[in-house]
């Protein structure tokens, strides 16, 4: 007895049969018109406001390392060897180079974000990025970013690196916690670092310097130090002190600045001063730990 025809499952597998024909003679298609396709344009997109890298330099690299692109053939021209070459560059974090079949090569391009321009010992000048990588000046183009200077052993090789000292890695970290305050970001325009390889902040409000020590436990200090300037400052005034020191976690220790040199009698130390201003000392750092 003959068995039954599934013809459900002829057709099932007749249709895959035929769409995978089709595919191939797709890609076929594809593939021989990609071949004799040409470079007709070349896009280049660059996101964000701020430019070390703008067209005209992007252009420029292209030029240099694979000539003329435009007329050249799409199969001739190594898209993964352009973007090996962009990212070589040391302020590019990204970059993305495709081409359709309009013969338009578009080039994606991301920028390094520095947050930090480092002035260290010897006078060597140089960026750390929002990862974390040293990056060279440019001299096209000038951040607004902190700056931080003193006693500073963290070299450059003119490459993109890692920081390598402990003190790089804290000036990162507070310029890090730094940009991503609005407020802080607008009142701390520098670092040092002090003899101690302490960092130090100086603010855009105020003739004080702010003793942060080292950048551990920042989220704490940075909260007394707004506690602080909310609660203390306005009843002293903001010219007051010459040093506020955040560096202890469990207080600030004020230095009271000497305006009429004759009132000194004896070499003035950092110190607590007055019961009344300890206590306003006190009272903000009871708040900011509530």
């Amino acid at each position: 007895m003959l068995k039954r025809i599934n013809w459900k499952a002829v057709l099932i597998l007749f249709s895959w049969a035929f769409s995978l024909g089709g595919i191939v003679a797709l890609m076929g298609f594809i593939q021989v018109k990609k071949s004799d396709a040409k470079c007709t344009d070349i896009k280049v997109i660059i996101p964000g406001i701020e430019s070390f890298i703008d067209r005209h330099e992007v252009d420029k690299i292209i030029r240099m390392n694979l000539g003329r692109l435009v007329g050249q053939k799409l199969n001739e021209i190594d898209i993964h060897k352009l973007e090996n070459i962009l990212k070589a560059n040391p302020y590019i974090q990204a970059a993305k180079v495709y081409a359709d079949m309009d013969g338009v090569i578009s080039i994606m391009v991301n920028q390094r974000e520095p947050i930090l321009r480092i002035i260290n010992v010897g006078g060597q000048d140089f960026y750390v990025d929002k990862e974390g990588l040293k990056m060279p000046v440019s001299a096209s183009f000038t951040p607004h970013v902190v700056v931080a200077n003193g006693f500073i052993l963290e070299g450059f090789s003119g490459k993109v690196d890692t920081l390598k000292t402990e003190i790089g890695k804290g000036l990162y970290a507070a310029a890090l916690f730094i940009k991503k305050d609005t407020l802080w970001n607008e009142q701390i325009e520098q670092l040092y670092v002090n003899e101690q390889r302490e960092i130090e902040m100086v603010p855009r409000v105020g003739n004080h310097k702010i003793v942060l020590g080292n950048a551990d436990s920042l989220d704490t200090k940075f909260r007394n130090l707004l506690v602080f300037y909310k609660k203390a400052l306005p009843k002293v005034g903001w010219d007051a002190y010459k040093t506020i020191s955040i560096k202890y976690t469990n207080q600030i220790v004020c230095e009271k600045a000497i305006t009429d040199s004759t009132a000194i009698k004896e070499p003035v130390t950092a110190k607590p001063e007055t019961d009344t201003i300890r206590k306003i000392v006190q009272d903000t750092l009871t708040t900011a730990t509530h």
